[in-house]
């Protein structure tokens, strides 16, 4: 496991922790990264990311017609419309 002492500096009327970019990097995040923070006992805090549901582009981009069948479009009346 990766450690580094980080130090609380206050930011505005908030506070805030500065990241490496090492620590960053090894953690597989970005500055837009949303993070969850949970207390787990009195002097240690949990960050872990935030899976964010994926975009269009990011479904468009996995869709793959052989894997996933292709497009579907009836080519004649179907249901109700039969007949109608």
């Amino acid at each position: 496991m990766k450690s580094t002492d980080l130090t609380i500096s206050a930011w505005g009327n908030s506070h805030g922790i500065r990241l490496s970019r090492e620590l960053m990097q090894s953690l597989g995040i970005t500055p837009d990264t949303p993070l969850q923070a949970t207390v787990l006992a009195k002097g240690r805090l949990e960050l872990r990311a935030v899976q964010q549901r994926p975009s269009l582009q990011d479904k468009l981009a996995a869709f793959d017609p052989q894997t996933h069948g292709g497009e579907w479009q009836a080519d004649a009346p179907q249901g109700a419309e039969f007949g109608a």
